[in-house]
């Protein structure tokens, strides 16, 4: 006679009767841990010094003496870029003084050799009478040279000052022509809390030639101070 067991018996049955392979899961469990890597030491990192940092490491991690050797590097590194900043400085108020200053001695001698190019007097003695000439068949350069190049790089200067604080340009240079050579002297003064110079004297000497004078007031000063006197008494 066949026993028959109804669904619920069966499965209830089947829940009592079934045990789990716990002792394969243990198994697979501890192979699954003893395969997992320890932890990986992590690698030593090497010293900072003032020549091998680079910044990269925190602040927090570095020691006594690499937070030193980092506070020496980054202080001569602030020094640099200071004398950077102050040789620059430098340099531009040079530049300025010497170039680009309407008191400097290139923008006095640009000056001076321009009004020298467009005078007529010393265009026709420097460039000829004959035919027209413009200022561009002068040249105005300083202190003769062996080279070509450099004849034009040096231009004899002279700056004082007086006793009253007056201070004085002295300056000469070269100009040369289709037909003559010449030289060119100038005098220019500028008195305390002025801006600009003054001309004093602008003349040009050609040799065999009577000298021109852009400007003279010392000669009128002279003439002035003659005209005022007579047998030695002065009238005015």
């Amino acid at each position: 006679m066949a026993l028959r067991i109804s669904g619920r018996s069966a499965r209830a049955f089947s829940r009592a009767t079934y045990k789990p392979p716990t002792l394969w899961i243990k198994q697979a469990r501890l192979a699954t841990t003893s395969s997992l890597p320890k932890d990986i030491p992590t690698p030593r990192r090497r010293s900072i010094t003032v020549v091998n940092d680079t910044g990269q490491v925190p602040w927090k991690t570095l020691s006594l003496g690499e937070k030193a050797a980092r506070t020496t590097q980054q202080s001569f590194n602030l020094g640099l870029i200071l004398l950077g900043v102050g040789l620059t400085g430098t340099v531009a108020y040079v530049l300025y003084l010497e170039v680009f200053s309407s008191s400097s001695k290139v923008a006095v001698f640009n000056r001076a050799a321009d009004r020298v190019r467009k005078d007529p007097q010393c265009l026709a003695l420097l460039a000829g009478t004959e035919g027209l000439h413009t200022k561009r068949e002068i040249s105005a350069y300083g202190e003769p040279s062996w080279s070509r190049w450099a004849r034009n790089r040096t231009v004899a200067s002279r700056n004082e000052t007086d006793r009253a604080g007056v201070e004085h340009i002295r300056m000469h240079f070269y100009v040369e022509g289709p037909v003559a050579k010449g030289t060119v002297n100038l005098h220019m003064t500028r008195l305390p809390g002025q801006k600009e110079y003054e001309y004093r004297v602008l003349a040009l000497d050609v040799p065999g030639k009577q000298r021109v004078f852009l400007e003279n007031r010392d000669g009128e000063r002279l003439d002035q101070r003659k005209q005022g006197k007579m047998f030695g008494v002065r009238w005015n």
